[in-house]
Parts: structure tokens; C-alpha cells; sequence
């Protein structure tokens, strides 16, 4: 309906008194906003704001959430008055958030929830022989909430937001990744919707059951329908067409001849050699088109098509036979046990209402190429464009869902907001349930563990405010609406205390915080928030201690790649530790991720050094804690480490930077994420074992080479070893003694696949800063296969680690990068960039 609106902004209440709703005051001096968009990039494009991820302009744009922005649109509407059967709804999908609006200078209502849609019956209301003129007045968010008793467990936090009073994203009040840049506007479609008698209000598509030869599959169909005018029996004819083609493979129509305005259609449907839907990695994430259809008397009503999905999943919360005391926590899609190899996703952007399809296409695509297959969508940021859960669909990418309620407890006293809760509920449960992504609802991020761990342990044995939620308005949402997907009360949660091992998934921040891995989980968070650990506490080889179920956070700080830097702040300001730098890292105390890099590559003296140490750091931690959890399939199910993404330019747990660049960690977590991994682990009687991990439904049968060698010299020894590996396994298969294996500074064991089944890998017997090891330069030549795709042959005269190959350009693809080549190896990288020729000029080669 509304590509563009007028803006302004008045002092809070102004708008108001000058009447800036009727139609025809005065917008001469307004400027134009995209619709849906983003008022703060509004802002930059007309002058009026530098841009907010530059420097330290952030705090110079704090002033944009103290006053009211105003939208106003005129339209005309030129199909005629709605006859008696019909009706006219304005519909919008997203405003954010505290908003009142007008029609034609007469006011239509209020609404205060980010979250879900608002709708407007307008059939009386919109004028066909002139002009109408809408107007929304979005109020300052914080004047809203401002005389309203705070409510949170550490004394002054979140005094000046109270974030938690509202629904409203609450990362854009800032994070210890993120800005405080708190949106205000529409930030999602305008719609003007004409109907006819009845209305689809609902369509849920499930899979009932798949045989076990995958012969047949039953699925279930409800469509609810409201019939606002008349009572004239109404059909709803229904087909769903295979993936690729044309012609339906099941059909049905029911007629709905009963009285009244809510009218229901159930059936089942048997469906003949199924293509199932699956995750990227174990076959094809196969779309069928469910086509839904109302009619009366022959006559179309209404016609919605939606992708669908034909699978099962469910959550497996069985004993584990061989952990005593210990239950599973892992994903099972389609009769078949995964683990979840992922990441936790948060809004790809400050400015969500500006996100857009080939932003998402780009993100996560990067996602599945890392041989990732879930992503959980964390309860701080917002519930997603249907782009990304569209794109999740078809990539074969699962979604693990939060309920945007994070790290604060959320008043339950308060009859409005829990309205608003439980009508966000319901809405967002039916606008996401049809998605074959859709693997868990989660109820929120952290609530129930920082509640435990809360500065008023007096109050720690009390439920958490939002209990009501998590506990009852949320699950009874969940199954009315969707009935299949499994839920969870929050992350991390179960067992005898909300972060446990034994059962459950936990949030392992215990390395980052450098504090012990214990099963009984008590930590100071007034103390954790306000100073760092002890440098000797700080170390990812403590990943290992970590005998959890699923762990759906653990992670490590880097810093973004230069370009990223140079992009984002003056160049008197790069410098580690600058200003500029220090507040575009937004966790505390700033020098916390020193302390990692002193344990790894020791402290850096340069931006260079800052830049690779922080990243070998994270890469290093990663790959680490990401083949010990693997290890131990079946009895851990899941790795999703903090963070895939970044909201803006910063300093962060990400391995994608905010423009697209992958740090050392994305590439490290790409070998670590195989779907066939081999991997080393060290016995305390210094022997070391070779453990093959695999993710496919497949037995591995392979010839290893197994090699020890020297950094100056090269090999040492080298011996192959035949492996058979079974489907969805993880074993060890091989043992080095440690008189056979040598472990000094000067020495590495690496690992190869002679079937190039796995990625190769290697294990260093020092930290990277302690290595004896010559530091050579690599020989590097370059070959091109046209404009857009050049090739880089990189050749190592003797151990190379830390190679890297560098275009100043976010469309960038490499084929590999970040990775190590042993004396007298060649590789050649593959650089591809749709949109700038690539020459040999723009290139340039890194190491350590």
C-alpha cells in the first residue's frame, strides 16, 4: 500500500497540540521515509544525523530516541466503496512501538507491540472520491515506560532504559555487542487488504507420520476461515504440488455448511513417495506448494500458496544409557538422530526495519557453506523478516526460536503487557509454525539462569518475573497453535539448576569469564559485569571440562578484519585500544579479550598484531571446543556457538563481520563443522588419540595419513591407517603412545583423508606463541579465469600457519582461507566477486 511516508519530529507531546494529524497541516518541511524502513538512515540520507556506526557518532544520535516521529501518507483509493458483503482492513505488520494513528484527521486506535501485527477495520472510514490521509505519532519509547517502578536483579541496571517494560527489541537499548541506537517507525509492510465474504485466518500444514521404506507420508491440514458476511456454505479446495512441478499429487475440497462466523476445515491427506524435507547436509530441503483456496457458489475468495515442508523432527529428552543420571538433548528429523552444528543468529542490522531479501540471502548462505544446518534466533533481537525463514527453508538451514525476552526478569503485574504477550503468542506462532525450518520454540534467553545467579540471592529461590510466560501463556500458545514443534522454557534450562550437564542445554561462558566449569553453577554477576578474570583463568583448553547436552552458547572475542575498521572509524583512531576503538567494543572491561590472547599468541604490540592475535585467538577456541563437543556425539547433540553475525561495525564474538567478512574463525569453524571430522584428543598420560566424527548417513571408509613432523624439517614419520567409521557415529581410531609421538614446541601431527572425505587437520603441542618454528614467507602466484574469478596458488617452503588471502571487498568467496600448509604443499585458493573484477593488484597474501 505505502512505498514512502513524510517524517518530522516534534518535542514529546507537540505533535499533538499543533495538530499535525489533520490533513492539512503543513508538510512542506517533512522529508521522505521509506516504507517499511528505518528512521535513523532517514535521518543520514537527508543530513540531519552523520552516520551512527562511524567513529563515535553513535552518542552524537542519542537524541533521536528522545523525541516523537510523526508519519503521514496521503493515498487514493479508486476501487470503489466495499459492498455489504465486503470489507476494507488496514493492516499493518510491524510499528514500532508505541504509536497512535489517524485517518482522515479522526483517530483509528493505538498500539504498543513491536512484535505483531495491528488491524483496522476502514470499511466506513476510507474515502474513494478524494484523497485519504493517514497519520502515526510514535512515541518517545523511554517517556513511555519512564513512571513505570523499575524491575531487575542488579540495583541501577537498566535504570535509564527499562527495557523490559516494553516489547520492543531489546538489543537497540544496547548490548555488549551492540549500540544503543533504539529504533522508531514501520518497519514492516503497509497493507490495504479487500475482502469478500470470508477470510482465511489461518492455514497449519504438519506431517503426521512418514512410513519407514519412505513409501508414504500422512499429513495434516486445518485452515481456519472467519465469515464476516452472509451464511452461504463456503468451500476450501486444497492442493500441494511437488517441488518443481505442476500438477498436485493430493487434493481435496470441504465444504463448510455450517452456521456461524468461525468455520473450521480439518483433513488428512496421504501422500505417494514423498520427497522429504531435510537439512542442507543429509539430502535435499525438498518444498512442496500448498495452494489454499475459498470459494462460494463457484466463486474465488481468496487464494493464499505457501511452501511446505514434508518432515517429522522431534526433541529426543531420553536417558543416556552410558552417562548415568544424564538425558539426551538432541534433534531428531525424520526418524534420524542429528547433531546441530550452528550458530546463534542476532538482527543482521541495528536498523532491522532496512533489512532486506539479499542481505539475508547473503548471511545465510555464508551460514550453509560453513556446513552449518541451525541457527538459533536469540530472544534479544526481533522474530525475523519472512525472508530469513523463507531462505532457512530452502538453504535446508533448521531454526531453533527464541521468544524475544532476554536477560531481565519481565513484570507479570502488569495487565496490559501481559495482553500484549500472550496476543504476540499467538500471532507469532501461527505466522511461523508452516515453516519445515521451524525446529524449537524456546520461551526466552537466559532469564531462568541469570535469575538463579541473580545479586539478591534472597530472592533467587522465587520464580523468575515472566514465569507466567514461559511457563503457561507461551506453552499453551505453542500447543493450541502449532501442536508439533517441541518447546523449551529458555536457554539454557534443565536439570537441578537452569545451566546443568546433565540434561538440558547449556551456555558454557565459563572460559570467556575465566571462571571454573562446575555442575553447581553459582557466579557473581556484579562482579563478572564489572571486572575481568584473571588472565591465568582464561583459556579454551578448559572447553574440555564441559560434559554438557547441547550447548547452545559458548565463544570467544576477535576483532573485525582491517577494511571493516578502516570503514568505521578516522584513521587517527586505529589503533588498539584508541578512543574509537574501545567504544566500538562494547563488552567490559575492554581489555578482557587480552587476556585470551596472552594464554594463545601473547599480547599484541600493533592493530596488525591486535587484529590476527584476537582472531587466532577465537578461531583457536573454536575449533577447539567445537571438536570436543563432537567428540562426544551422542552424548553431547549440539554445538551453537556466540555469535554467527554482527548488528554493526564492532568488536565482537562474531565470525561474520558486520559488512560480510569472515574473520579466522568463520573458515576454522567451516573445517570444524565437516560433516565427516577428524579431530585429536590429548589423555592425561600424554597419549594422543585420532577420533573421526561422523555427521552423515553414511559409513566413512577411508585410508588415513597420519604424520608427525617438525616446523624446520617437515616429516618426522608418516604411516596410513584404513578406517571404517559407522553412519551418525563418532570413535576413535587410532592411538599415538608418547614415546611415538614426540610432544615439543618444534613438532605438529597432522591428519589426512587419502579420499578427501574430511578436511585435513593438525594438533600443535604449545600454544601458537610458544611454537619453534622458522617464520617463512610463502610463494604466491596468481592465474585468472575471467573478470570475476582469479585463482591464488599459494606454495610454502616450510611450515606456514595462518594463511590468508585478503580483497578489500565483502562480495568476496574464497574456496578456503585462514588455513596452515606444510613445507613443499601447494593450494590453490579459488576468489570469486560477482561485482569487482578481481586482478592480482587487489589482492594480497597474510601469515603468521
Amino acid at each position: 500500500m505505502l512505498d514512502y511516508c513524510k517524517l518530522k519530529d516534534f518535542a514529546p507531546g507537540e505533535g499533538v497540540v499543533l495538530g499535525a494529524y489533520a490533513e492539512k497541516f503543513d508538510t512542506d518541511d517533512w522529508i521522505d521515509v521509506a516504507v517499511p524502513g528505518d528512521v535513523h538512515l532517514t535521518l543520514v540520507a537527508a543530513g540531519r544525523i552523520p552516520d551512527p556506526f562511524y567513529n563515535r557518532n553513535e552518542l552524537v544520535c542519542a537524541w533521536v530516541e528522545e523525541r516523537e516521529w510523526w508519519y503521514r501518507a496521503q493515498f487514493t483509493y479508486k476501487h470503489g466503496l466495499p459492498q455489504s458483503e465486503e470489507r476494507l482492513l488496514l493492516i499493518f505488520h510491524g510499528l514500532d512501538t508505541f504509536v497512535t494513528i489517524w485517518l482522515n484527521g479522526e483517530p483509528l486506535g493505538e498500539h504498543g507491540n513491536m512484535f505483531r501485527e495491528v488491524v483496522f477495520d476502514v470499511t466506513h472510514k476510507v474515502r474513494t472520491d478524494r484523497p485519504n490521509t493517514l497519520a502515526l505519532c510514535f512515541e518517545a519509547p523511554v517517556d513511555h515506560v519512564r513512571d513505570k517502578p523499575s524491575l531487575f536483579w542488579l540495583p541501577g541496571v537498566l535504570e535509564d532504559t527499562k527495557r523490559n517494560l516494553m516489547r520492543k527489541a531489546q538489543f537497540g537499548f544496547g548490548w555488549d555487542w551492540g549500540p544503543r541506537l533504539p529504533t522508531v517507525g514501520i518497519w514492516r509492510p503497509v497493507e490495504l487488504r479487500r475482502e469478500h465474504q470470508a477470510a482465511i485466518q489461518g492455514v497449519h500444514f504438519a506431517t503426521l507420520e512418514i512410513d519407514p521404506e519412505g513409501e508414504r507420508a500422512l499429513v495434516s491440514i486445518r485452515v481456519d476461515v472467519e465469515r464476516f458476511a452472509g451464511d452461504q456454505p463456503i468451500e476450501v479446495a486444497l492442493a500441494l504440488i511437488p517441488p518443481n512441478e505442476a500438477e498436485a499429487v493430493a487434493e481435496r475440497t470441504i465444504a463448510l455448511e455450517e452456521a456461524g462466523a468461525r468455520l473450521l476445515a480439518e483433513t488428512k491427506m496421504s501422500v505417494k513417495q514423498p520427497s522429504l524435507w531435510w537439512t542442507h547436509d543429509l539430502g535435499e530441503p525438498s518444498l512442496y506448494t500448498l495452494q489454499v483456496r475459498i470459494l462460494q457458489d463457484g466463486r474465488e475468495l481468496e487464494n493464499q500458496r505457501a511452501s511446505v515442508g514434508i518432515r517429522t523432527l522431534e526433541l529426543d529428552q531420553s536417558l543416556d544409557p552410558d552417562e548415568s543420571g544424564a538425558r539426551f538433548f538432541r534433534f531428531v528429523l525424520n526418524g534420524v538422530p542429528i547433531f546441530a552444528r550452528g550458530a546463534n543468529w542476532i538482527p543482521a542490522s541495528s536498523f532491522v526495519g532496512a533489512l532486506t531479501a539479499d542481505r539475508y540471502e547473503r548471511l545465510l548462505s555464508a551460514a550453509r557453506d560453513a556446513n552449518m544446518n541451525m541457527l538459533r534466533v536469540w530472544g534479544g533481537g526481533i522474530y525475523e523478516h519472512d525472508a530469513f525463514y523463507e531462505i532457512c527453508d530452502r538453504l535446508g538451514i533448521l531454526i531453533w526460536q527464541d521468544f524475544m525476552f532476554a536477560c531481565a526478569p519481565y513484570p507479570e503485574d502488569d495487565p496490559n503487557f501481559v495482553d500484549e504477550v500472550r496476543a504476540e503468542a499467538r500471532y507469532q506462532v501461527k505466522r511461523l509454525r508452516n515453516h519445515p525450518s521451524l525446529a524449537l520454540w524456546c520461551g526466552n534467553n537466559e532469564n531462568q539462569w541469570l535469575h538463579q545467579q541473580r545479586a539478591l540471592p534472597q530472592e533467587a529461590k522465587k520464580p523468575v518475573p515472566g514465569t507466567l510466560y514461559y511457563d503457561e501463556i507461551i506453552p499453551e500458545a505453542v500447543q493450541e497453535l502449532d501442536g508439533f514443534t517441541p518447546y523449551w522454557p529458555g536457554s539454557p534450562y534443565g536439570g537441578p539448576h537452569p545451566n546443568s550437564m546433565m540434561e538440558g542445554d547449556v551456555h558454557d561462558w565459563h572460559v570467556w569469564h575465566g571462571l571454573p566449569v562446575r555442575e553447581t553453577d553459582e557466579v557473581d554477576l556484579a562482579k563478572l559485569f564489572t571486572s575481568g578474570p584473571e588472565p591465568e583463568d582464561v583459556s579454551f583448553v578448559h572447553y574440555a571440562e564441559n560434559m554438557g547436552r547441547f550447548i547452545s552458547e559458548f565463544g570467544m572475542h576477535a576483532s573485525p578484519v582491517y577494511e571493516t575498521l578502516r570503514r568505521c572509524m578516522p584513521s587517527d583512531q586505529l589503533y588498539h585500544h584508541s578512543p574509537t576503538m574501545d567504544h566500538h567494543n562494547k563488552d567490559n572491561p575492554k581489555n578482557k579479550g587480552d587476556n585470551l590472547m596472552l594464554t594463545v599468541t601473547g599480547l599484541p604490540k600493533d592493530l596488525e598484531e591486535y587484529i590476527d592475535f584476537s582472531m587466532i585467538a577465537q578461531a583457536e577456541g573454536l575449533k577447539f571446543g567445537i571438536e570436543h563437543f563432537r567428540r562426544r556425539k551422542p552424548h553431547c547433540s549440539g554445538t551453537l556457538f556466540w555469535q554467527f553475525n554482527d548488528c554493526w561495525p564492532v568488536l565482537s564474538w562474531s565470525i561474520l563481520d558486520y559488512y560480510g567478512f569472515g574473520k579466522a574463525g568463520y573458515f576454522y569453524v567451516k573445517r570444524a563443522y565437516a560433516p565427516v571430522l577428524a579431530s585429536f584428543k590429548v589423555l592425561d598420560d600424554r597419549a594422543i588419540e585420532l577420533w573421526i566424527t561422523n555427521d552423515t548417513l553414511e559409513a566413512v571408509r577411508d585410508t588415513l595419513t597420519i604424520q608427525l613432523g617438525t616446523f624446520a624439517k617437515g616429516k618426522v614419520w608418516e604411516e596410513q591407517h584404513q578406517v571404517q567409521v559407522p553412519a551418525n557415529s563418532s570413535q576413535v581410531v587410532w592411538r599415538g603412545e608418547p614415546q611415538t609421538v614426540v610432544a615439543q614446541p618444534e613438532h605438529y601431527l597432522v591428519v589426512r583423508s587419502l579420499a578427501d572425505r574430511f578436511p585435513p587437520n593438525r594438533h600443535f603441542f604449545a600454544a601458537v606463541k610458544d611454537l619453534q618454528r622458522p617464520i617463512v614467507e610463502p610463494e604466491v602466484t596468481f592465474s585468472s579465469r575471467g573478470e570475476h574469478e582469479l585463482l591464488a596458488h599459494v606454495h610454502a617452503p616450510a611450515y606456514l600457519y595462518y594463511v590468508h588471502v585478503i580483497v578489500p571487498d565483502e562480495y568476496t568467496y574464497f574456496s578456503d582461507n585462514y588455513f596452515d600448509l606444510m613445507a613443499g604443499e601447494t593450494r590453490t585458493v579459488v576468489v570469486t566477486n560477482p561485482k569487482v573484477p578481481l586482478t592480482p593488484e587487489i589482492v594480497s597474501v597474510g601469515w603468521r
